[in-house]
């Protein structure tokens, strides 16, 4: 044991010591874990290469037009991603992010999760959604790049996993996530899991969790949260105790970098603000009791879903890796200033395009579907629907077709569009209908009311992007509103007609 002791600290001051003599492009995370002695045997990101000198793909975006595919990687060995060449790729259509590549060597790419144990997913054959390839932009160094938004019901896996820990075996865990995306649902992990998709018992998993729980009242820190937690499979723990460790703090960083690591009878929650200082540790110690001392890992990968495919949650990932052996602290130090040398940057411009809306004025909304274009959103009740309007309409018919730009109720860069006839009542979808319901103050309200307009699908006005499901926008589908994906397993997601039918010009209001 003495001996380990001074091998770790050596390697950490090896560690150190790369990151001092060496640039951000000449030093990845995964160097920095490499000489430290616990090299990457999984390395996720649609950010940046993790290695120095990796210039291989980073994700693959999978077109809604057409079907096609392409690769995007970073734009130099070691650099940041190609957004552009995914931009291109994109244009007028929807993307979604089909594979996250392993730019470990092992191929341990994550791919669309398959149907578990806790529940399956919404798509053919129990397959849960990809993630849209527009919903989570951001800046590293200045430059655009795309990281990947969990909505709930969406989920990567790799079942058949290449040199990950299995057993009692020791591993590290890093992962950049957005701290201020999360929800009370299991489970946005990412990490270590059960090869079958199945939970086969307390202890067969490890991996990295962030949000507020599972509503069970166990696994939580200290104030309401989000937490970095650990999913060790029928528990999500925040130290030795399954209930409470009060030196786990409320998270309330935009970007955080989120760590856990084990090994034989110890194991660590670290996390730190991931564009400035350091890493502190949140728990180190003994391993909790009843089932998992020892650990009984499988070595499958997880992201944004639990090891049985609880897949209610949602969260943002931009950059994760698993290692082989228990880094130590001083390795994991090195890669948090790798980290924050990246210079990630939540750029709110890069959220929404086309014409631009102003908050505070009156607009309304007119479809551009050839058969329609004479009708505009309005609402009948609570229902959203589309009506015939003109200058010659009744007064109560104009104002129900007239909305009120708001700064969006669940994220500032987008907007929330408040009814005119029902002053504090917005447009919000509610099991992907439009609906028009009185704001309740409550965080899902102000997510499900949040929409985030770009330039036109088909070329016309604006379509509108809906924030906490970003596959999903605003569409007009037998004369009521939706929010529909381009694809999928309701009627109103039909590929007929889905640019015209979700692009709307907006003009003054009614009323």
């Amino acid at each position: 044991m003495f001996s380990r002791r001074i091998d770790r600290r050596r390697s950490g001051l090896l560690a150190l010591g790369l990151v001092a003599a060496s640039p951000l492009a000449a030093a990845g995370p995964c160097d920095i874990y490499a000489s430290g002695g616990t090299p990457c045997v999984a390395a996720h990101s649609t950010t940046r290469a993790l290695y120095g000198a990796y210039s291989g793909p980073l994700y693959q975006v999978s077109r809604g037009s057409d079907g096609a595919t392409t690769n995007i990687g970073p734009l130099s060995a070691g650099g940041v991603a190609n957004a552009a060449a995914q931009d291109s790729f994109c244009a007028g259509t929807t993307c979604l992010i089909s594979i996250i590549y392993d730019q470990s060597g092992r191929g341990n790419h994550l791919t669309q999760a398959p149907p578990g144990g806790a529940a399956s997913g919404p798509l053919p054959g129990g397959l849960d959604n990809l993630a849209a390839a527009v919903g989570a932009p951001v800046r590293l160094n200045g430059q655009k790049a795309y990281g990947v938004f969990i909505a709930p019901y969406t989920g990567y896996r790799n079942n058949n996993a290449n040199g990950t820990a299995t057993g009692d075996q020791p591993q590290g865990l890093y992962a950049i996530f957005d701290g201020t995306h999360y929800n009370t649902a299991c489970c946005f992990d990412y990490g270590n899991a059960e090869t079958n998709s199945m939970d086969t018992g307390n202890g067969h998993m490890e991996a990295i969790y962030f949000g507020t729980g599972d509503g069970s009242g166990r696994g939580t820190g200290a104030g309401s949260g989000p937490w970095i937690m650990a999913d060790l499979e029928n528990g999500l723990f925040s130290g030795f105790s399954p209930i409470n460790n009060p030196a786990d703090p409320t998270i309330s960083f935009r970007f955080v970098t989120a760590v856990v690591k084990g090994e034989p009878n110890q194991w660590a929650i670290r996390g730190g603000d991931a564009t400035s200082g350091t890493l502190s540790t949140f728990y180190s110690g003994q391993r909790p009791a009843n089932g998992y001392n020892p650990m009984s890992k499988e070595g499958a990968i997880i992201l944004g879903i639990g090891g049985d495919n609880s897949n209610r949650a949602q969260g943002t990932f931009y950059e994760g890796v698993m290692t082989s052996g228990y880094p130590s602290d001083s390795t994991e130090n090195a890669v948090q200033a790798n980290i924050v040398a990246a210079k990630y940057v939540y750029d709110t411009s890069l959220m929404t395009s086309g014409p631009a809306l102003t908050t505070g004025s009156s607009i309304s909304l007119r479809a551009t579907t050839s058969c329609c274009t004479n009708r505009y959103i309005a609402h009948t009740g609570a229902t959203v629907n589309t009506q015939v309007v003109s200058s010659s309409s009744s007064t109560a018919l104009k104002q129900q077709a007239s909305w009120t730009v708001r700064t969006g109720l669940g994220n500032s860069a987008c907007f929330s569009f408040e009814s005119n006839d029902s002053p504090g009542s917005f447009i919000r979808h509610s099991n992907y209908q439009l609906m028009v319901n009185a704001n309740d103050g409550s965080k899902i309200f102000s997510e499900d009311a949040t929409f985030c307009p770009q330039a036109g699908l088909n070329g016309q006005g604006n379509s509108f992007r809906s924030w906490s499901y970003p596959t999903r926008y605003w569409r007009h589908f037998n004369s009521l509103g939706y929010i529909a994906a381009n694809g999928g397993e309701h009627d109103f997601d039909t590929t007929t007609l889905f640019n015209d039918d979700v692009s709307f010009v907006v003009s003054a209001g009614f009323a």
